[in-house]
């Protein structure tokens, strides 16, 4: 009779506490939040942007380096930059729709550009393409075959960043222009 008196406190107790903490709960709130999609359709023969190239955040140095970005987005630096966590930072990325086997040329239109920004101007070279195995794009067309059946294929792009010894705080951006020629 002991054990049972026992079993039923407990779980009295615990009924007890349960509904207690429930009557202490705040009372709900609801709310509504606008969310976003947004889709890109490639017509055959073409290709588009899919996310942009950034190098993320970083802190400036008082000695220059880098900030490397991979195909892949492994983001790397050397000299006087420390990178920021979280920093936002990832490869461009493209798509586009060819048929089966199509060569295609790719290039750049400049082997490098300036991101323009409150300081002096930072250089980013060295675009590599995420293509097996990687390779370096420059204003010489480099090419491929399709290899997916469909014609779609896509394609990643790191760079390297030039950071000068006491980079100006703030936001840097520029454009650079690549060419796609289906053959």
């Amino acid at each position: 009779m002991g054990r049972t008196n026992r079993f039923f406190q407990r779980t009295a107790t615990a009924s007890l506490l349960a509904a207690f903490a429930i009557m202490a709960a705040q009372p709900a709130h609801a709310g509504t939040t606008p969310g976003g999609g947004e889709i890109t359709i490639v017509r055959p023969l073409s290709f588009v942007i899919d996310d942009n190239l950034d190098f993320g955040t970083i802190v400036r140095g008082t000695t220059a380096g880098t900030v490397t970005i991979t195909p892949t987005g492994t983001r790397t630096q050397t000299g006087g930059v420390t990178l920021v966590n979280g920093g936002g930072h990832k490869a461009a990325s493209f798509a586009g729709q060819g048929t089966f086997l199509q060569r295609v040329e790719i290039s750049m239109g400049a082997n490098s550009i300036s991101l323009n920004g409150p300081g002096a101007p930072m250089r980013v070279r060295d675009f590599v393409i995420g293509s097996t195995p990687t390779a370096v794009l420059t204003t010489t067309p480099l090419s491929f075959r399709i290899a997916a059946f469909n014609g779609v294929f896509s394609f990643p792009i790191g760079a390297t960043l030039d950071v000068a010894a006491n980079q100006a705080p703030g936001v840097y951006s520029g454009n650079w222009s690549i060419t796609l020629n289906y053959f």
